[in-house]
């Protein structure tokens, strides 16, 4: 086996860079239509002939200038040894975009190869890419490639196996001024871009004193470019006194040279290209819209939860079966095997109705994930955010925030994560801190099942209102936080929209069985631990093993924070339990209940009845239930969450306050629903 290579993946965001690493690596990545989720490198491996190649894929950046986290670990990673090859994937469809960054690769002066993604939507439009001028231009090998067809993968690793150590080839471009140039060298001959005359005189002066202070430096021409832009990292690694030849940041021009260049690539490699309104552009008249966008959006998520509750309640009926089919066959195995009444108990009564519960919500989970999937592949869920930048920035919230906010809608641990795309250390703490308010998948279950028992006829409409409230708060958290700022701040949001297209059936399916996995994987372990916990809680007290719940260890805790909680309509030692066991995860609510109320299959309809039937003897009704759903969407996140919390912000203080101050606005809230409630009903 030869030595192999380490492949850098690197390309603007929605280019197709991960699905097109996904392609040779197997890889279950997070593949989404929007930009802001790859925070961190992935890394994999391949076999091609006899060689064994390290694909590292990059956070999706549009520059090499450093302003945002993921740019920084893009940028780290390509300007180290470690890469080999550098495989720029560009969205063929926005290649004039797309090339600004290439450009600034090329001018690192590593091995790059452009792979030109998403071809077909350029045959789509009527258009064609001169594949024989653009790596002239370039200097570098141009493969054209469709990561979701896995058209062109052989000839781009072919590619990469022949171009270690290569710097430009055969480059073959003509510059507008180039007759008129006095600079005293021909860089057409040995560089892409040519810059004009003044930058280009000040490129090579700042280039000699650099070589002659540090003889050791690679790049030399790239590291004078980055010294005319007044690059913070490369002036406080490469300190030099240039005030006799820098007069100004000349960052500016030195972008609008590239892309004066860019357009002259455009024009010479760009063949029928469309003057009219691409589908695009049509659509978005429509789902972009001032007025119709908000609206557009809120019937979308109606229309998701429809089918997550009628599908979904559909579907889950056999696992139902199932579940009330295994337990009963346990049970008899059990008893027929003369297994004590304490084990048989602890299987039955606590794991199987624990963590059995809990799968029958498995096809409301795989419905809601195969909705969002669509929503994300078609290009759809980018736009959410570009209509709610117009009114989070009147309300002086960043518009970037909104993406995070928008993947808590999957999961609070990597909606945190994202918040590293922001470049306001104070938005980071803002986001970081409203992003649990909106309702993750784990809270679903919860919602479905008292909505079903307590909401029969409104059970969609209940468990929706659950994702309006959290954004309700979040967004007036923030607004408050903004108010209460010494300094209003100006945000922008830069987002690319990209174009629509059909949903990708693969990338679709490696989403929702990642989504799957997970709230498996949580059965199989949070899920199945806690479950196990909670019996031991409720079955033993100080004098052992008691058949009287009410006098349990569970029971003498729950009892303990009875009068915190009931203000808001919770007063009953079993709630408190299962909020409390919720802290694990979000689900384990629901299998608490299962094991408090000894109810085998509670998502069943002779389940919800019972629980139902226990819970009203309590006097637990429609407003106790609403407060309780209002109360597990705002409270405390879950552990893993809460341990995200603590890995962004570096700070235990800060995460403890996250955790109490979360806790308050669930009591605060939950207490205000009841008790305005309790005088209308």
């Amino acid at each position: 086996m030869k030595e192999g290579l380490n492949i850098g993946f690197i390309g603007n965001p929605n280019c197709g860079k991960t699905t097109l690493f996904n392609a040779y690596t197997g890889a279950n990545l997070k593949v989404a239509n929007w930009p802001g989720v790859s925070v961190e490198k992935k890394e994999g491996s391949m076999k091609y002939k006899d060689q064994v190649f390290k694909l590292v894929d990059l956070p999706g950046i549009y520059s090499l200038t450093c302003y945002s986290m993921e740019e920084k670990v893009s940028r780290q990673y390509i300007l180290g040894d470690e890469v080999d090859i550098v495989i720029d994937v560009a969205d063929a469809s926005s290649l004039e975009r797309n090339l600004y960054l290439t450009l600034q690769l090329i001018e690192l002066g590593k091995p790059v190869i452009l792979a030109l993604n998403m071809m077909d939507i350029v045959e789509e439009r009527g258009m064609e890419i001169d594949l024989h001028r653009l790596p002239e231009m370039l200097g570098i090998p141009v493969i054209p490639v469709s990561a979701r067809k896995k058209t062109g993968l052989e000839v781009l690793m072919h590619a990469a196996s022949h171009h270690k150590g290569k710097k430009l080839d055969n480059l073959e471009h003509y510059h507008n001024n180039i007759t008129q140039s006095k600079h005293k060298h021909n860089h057409h001959e040995d560089c892409v871009v040519v810059y004009s005359d003044e930058i280009e005189d000040k490129i090579d002066l700042i280039s000699e004193r650099l070589e002659k202070e540090y003889p050791q430096i690679q790049n030399v021409r790239w590291h004078a470019i980055k010294l005319l832009e007044h690059d913070t990292e490369i002036q406080e690694k490469h300190p030099i006194d240039l005030s006799d030849i820098i007069d100004k940041n000349y960052e500016t021009d030195i972008i609008n040279q590239k892309y004066d260049f860019i357009e002259e690539v455009i024009a010479e490699v760009l063949v029928n290209k469309s003057e009219k309104a691409e589908t695009t552009d049509k659509v978005d008249n429509f789902l972009t819209n001032r007025y119709l966008g908000m609206p557009i959006f809120l019937a979308i998520m109606a229309l998701v939860f429809f089918l997550t509750f009628t599908v979904g309640d559909f579907l889950k009926g056999g696992f139902q079966i199932g579940l009330d089919a295994f337990s009963s066959w346990t049970l008899t195995f059990l008893q027929s095997a003369h297994i004590s009444p304490m084990l048989t108990s602890l299987i039955v009564d606590g794991i199987i109705a624990g963590v059995g519960g809990i799968l029958t919500f498995l096809p409301n989970i795989f419905i809601l994930f195969l909705a969002l999937g669509f929503l994300e592949d078609s290009g759809y869920m980018a736009r959410v955010a570009y209509v709610m930048d117009g009114l989070m920035g009147k309300m002086g919230l960043s518009g970037r925030a909104f993406i995070p906010m928008i993947l808590g809608f999957g999961c609070t641990v990597p909606a945190i994560m994202a918040s590293r795309t922001l470049e306001n250390q104070r938005d980071r703490f803002k986001t970081i801190l409203i992003t649990p308010f909106m309702s993750c998948s784990a809270r679903l279950p919860i919602y479905v099942l008292f909505s079903e028992i307590f909401f029969p006829n409104y059970a969609m409409i209940v468990a929706f209102s659950m994702y309006v409230i959290g954004l309700v708060v979040a967004i007036s958290i923030a607004v408050i936080m903004s108010k209460l700022g010494a300094k209003k701040e100006t945000n922008t949001l830069l987002i690319e929209l990209p174009e629509y297209k059909s949903p990708n059936a693969r990338t679709i399916a490696i989403y929702v069985w990642e989504k799957v996995k997970d709230y498996l994987s949580k059965a199989g372990t949070t899920i199945f631990v806690a479950s196990i916990v909670l019996w031991f809680l409720l079955n033993f007290s100080t004098n052992g093993m008691t058949n009287d719940i009410s006098k349990s260890f569970g029971a003498n805790i729950g009892k303990v924070l009875v009068p915190v909680l009931k203000p808001a309509g919770l007063g009953m030692w079993q709630i408190v339990v299962a909020l409390i066991s919720g802290l694990a995860a979000k689900e384990v609510v629901v299998s608490s209940f299962s094991v408090l109320f000894s109810i085998s299959n509670i998502n069943s309809a002779v389940g919800m009845t019972g629980l139902a039937t226990a819970l009203g003897q309590y006097g637990f009704g429609p407003l106790n239930a609403y407060a309780l759903m209002v109360f597990c969407l705002l409270y405390t996140p879950c552990m893993a969450a809460v341990a995200t919390i603590k890995k962004e912000t570096k700070s235990w203080k800060l995460t403890g306050f996250i955790i109490l101050f979360q806790l308050a606005v669930a009591w605060a809230i939950a207490t205000i629903i009841y008790q305005i409630g309790s005088l209308i009903i």
